[in-house]
């Protein structure tokens, strides 16, 4: 059996900045046995260059080019069927779906006779860690987004102590404890603020005070999910997490939130009128915006003033980091192939538990459960 070819595709998404291989995982993935292809392009909004490439082994071509004969193909975002004309039938596509957001493109897969394999679909399970992108995409996410709302406030983060008086330290208040909410109180803890977070899953508060943080809960709150998300709440929940908030966030000069839940729109956590309690000059930062956000108000890429504060939000969080995101993306996609990287068929085999809860499509079919119905 020849060398399994891989080709690696530039993202045409809008505003995507990352590249699903860098030169590092190139010659990880040569030094398997296979046959690499980078199109023309992929990697220079993430500062790396074709030549990179090159001097790592691969072969660096236009588009119909890199993916004539593949047997898989690595993107970020899951590229348009067209751009795969020249795949091998049944071809592997590894890269971000959005399946329950976009499902004519899981269609357009299964009828192209793709095998679409959903990272963002990966098991929270120990043996899949390092193959996790929304852990490591949400870890840097959430360090960015304390960054851009630090860039935007305009005081000082930490207390500063002056032959002309103190500056009082910032306190920043995040909203959703997952792993960008975690990063997001040790980044500001970082930069001096002082730091309180809350959660639907009580089991947080511990990891809350490891980090030096405050610990804001409602009595009775309970809606620990799957995979390490949050259940929705019911009505009941919602109002006394809603009141407890009113009190805490009239107290806040920067607030982040981070909430969301697979397959649904992210959940309201923050109110217009809730906003207007408020000093002027805060700022909220709304990592869900592009999910329909946790903040009323909040519009993808434009800072919004409502009641004196601004509220920001980027559509795609990582694409700002896309540096250090790509290296971590391709990290990823490279300990997932190599995990299940044969060496008698020279290609990765996937079992049963990984490998059904990431495919999609298969044999011209949508095979995955949770997109049936």
């Amino acid at each position: 059996m020849g060398e399994v070819r891989i080709a690696v595709l530039k993202d045409r998404a809008a505003g995507e900045t990352r590249v699903a291989a860098t030169p590092e995982t190139v010659k990880k993935f040569i030094a398997l046995g296979a046959e690499l292809a980078v199109e023309q392009g992929s990697g220079e909004t993430a500062s790396i260059a074709d030549a990179g490439y090159a001097e790592a082994g691969a072969q660096v071509l236009p588009l119909a080019e890199a993916v004539a004969g593949a047997d898989i193909v690595l993107s970020v975002q899951a590229p348009e069927v067209a751009s795969l004309a020249g795949a091998k039938p049944g071809a592997w596509v590894v890269a971000t779906f959005d399946p329950f957001m976009q499902r004519d493109r899981v269609a357009a897969y299964a009828k192209a006779g793709y095998e679409a394999l959903a990272m963002e679909f990966m098991p929270r399970i120990t043996r899949a860690q390092s193959m996790d992108v929304l852990s490591s995409q949400s870890n840097l996410a959430g360090y960015k987004a304390v960054i851009a709302a630090a860039d935007l406030y305009g005081r000082a983060f930490p207390m500063m102590m002056t032959a002309a008086g103190t500056v009082s330290a910032a306190k920043c208040f995040v909203m959703g404890v997952g792993v960008a909410g975690l990063q997001a109180i040790a980044t500001a803890r970082r930069l001096g603020a002082q730091v309180s977070a809350t959660d639907v899953r009580p089991e947080t508060a511990e990891q809350i005070a490891s980090l030096g943080a405050k610990a804001v809960f409602a009595e009775g709150l309970e809606a620990s999910g799957t995979g390490g998300y949050a259940a929705e709440l019911t009505d009941e929940q919602k109002a006394s997490q809603a009141a407890l908030v009113s009190g805490h966030i009239a107290k806040q000069d920067i607030v982040i939130t981070t909430a969301l839940i697979p397959g649904r729109a992210a959940p309201r956590l923050v109110t217009d009128a809730q906003i207007a309690t408020m000093k002027p000059g805060s700022v909220i930062f709304d990592l869900a915006v592009a999910q329909g956000g946790n903040v009323e108000g909040s519009v993808p890429d434009h800072v919004v003033g409502r009641h004196g504060v601004k509220i920001m939000g980027f559509s795609n969080t990582p694409a700002h980091l896309s540096a250090d995101t790509s290296a971590l993306f391709s990290r990823n996609l490279f300990n997932f192939l190599n995990a299940f990287w044969d060496k008698e068929q020279g290609r990765p085999v996937l079992d049963e538990e990984i490998g059904d809860a990431i495919r999609l499509t298969r044999g011209g079919e949508i095979v995955n459960q949770r997109l049936q119905g």
